[in-house]
């Protein structure tokens, strides 16, 4: 039995919810996919070159990105040579298995928040304007708190007073601390008292805003690794966690972003914006393909409750279920 039919059987057989929202968050990307696809399947009647290119052309346009895309045509090829493979129907769960067996290049994808044991665990937010990265922010402390964790969100985008007057609005609305300053637009500053502040006081969780002015790389490479410096010298080994906030929306431009950010500083995970609202959701695999770094959150609504912990059986058996069929 191959992944695809252990992976739809061990969904099926679960009553959760959670299956239905990312079926339904990944609708448009799975419709457009699996139309395309099937579609070239359908047109073609032996396994040939002709089938190959335009199969390739297919996951190319789900923005599944070209090397993974490369990299599955070839496993294809050889499948269909070494297991005599004529039938261009049993290609339909070989498409899954592989693209599955790609994602985790045989590794252990770790999708949770990595745990300071002796507390706080530091997370900084990082990304640029206009992503959704406050709000993720919100929606991060939002799942936490459902963990009965005591957090502090720490306005550190200092050059923007609507950040921190939109991180404000989610600490009121969910019940949180806040850490900010008036007095200084230094955001190492703000984030050094803040970590103080969250030792003494026995947080179990600091979420750091960042400023995301990649318009000037350099600089914003200098403000990110002082800030790095100065969490570590407050709590060693800190940040926990560097966390990528990407606009799924934007597409190429969003592997763009992270490989700049990936570039000057230490990303350890990345949160995908607006993922219900494209049809290029392949753009979860395209990442891991460009930076190499895992996606540990998807947002697949507005709500609060819509940023998901990445699940990659979820993410597979939704994209594709109608192709497994």
């Amino acid at each position: 039995m191959g992944l695809w039919q252990n992976l739809k059987n061990k969904l099926l057989g679960q009553k959760d919810e959670e299956i239905k929202e990312y079926t339904t968050g990944l609708a448009k990307t799975s419709e457009a996919l699996n139309k395309e696809v099937l579609s070239v399947i359908k047109k073609h009647k032996k396994i040939n070159a002709s089938f190959f290119e335009e199969l390739e052309e297919a996951m190319i346009m789900a923005d599944i990105g070209v090397n993974t895309v490369m990299d599955l045509i070839d496993r294809l090829q050889k499948r269909v040579k070494s297991e005599n493979i004529s039938d261009i129907n049993e290609l339909k769960e070989i498409i899954i298995d592989e693209l599955f067996i790609i994602y985790v290049n045989d590794e252990i994808i770790v999708n949770k928040i990595n745990e300071n044991p002796e507390g706080p665990t530091v997370v900084l937010f990082v990304g640029v304007n206009g992503v959704g990265k406050t709000t993720s922010i919100g929606k991060v402390a939002y799942q936490l708190l459902n963990q009965n964790k005591k957090i502090l969100m720490v306005a550190g985008d200092t050059f923007r007073a609507g950040a921190t007057e939109q991180l404000s609005i989610w600490a009121e609305r969910l019940g949180v601390d806040i850490f900010q300053k008036s007095d200084t637009t230094d955001p190492s500053s703000v984030i050094y008292d803040a970590l103080f502040k969250a030792k003494s006081e026995k947080y179990d969780y600091v979420l750091i805003d960042t400023a995301g002015r990649l318009q000037n790389k350099e600089y914003l490479m200098q403000e990110l690794a002082k800030i790095n410096r100065t969490i570590d010298k407050v709590i060693k080994g800190a940040p926990h966690e560097v966390l990528l906030v990407i606009d799924a929306t934007t597409g190429q431009n969003g592997i763009n972003q992270a490989k700049v950010f990936k570039s000057i500083t230490n990303v350890t995970g990345i949160i995908l914006t607006k993922l219900d609202g494209t049809a290029k959701g392949g753009i979860i695999i395209a990442i891991r393909e460009a930076v190499n770094i895992p996606v540990k959150y998807i947002g697949l609504g507005e709500q609060a409750k819509d940023l998901h912990i990445f699940d990659l059986e979820k993410y597979i058996y939704s994209l594709f279920k109608d192709l497994g069929e």
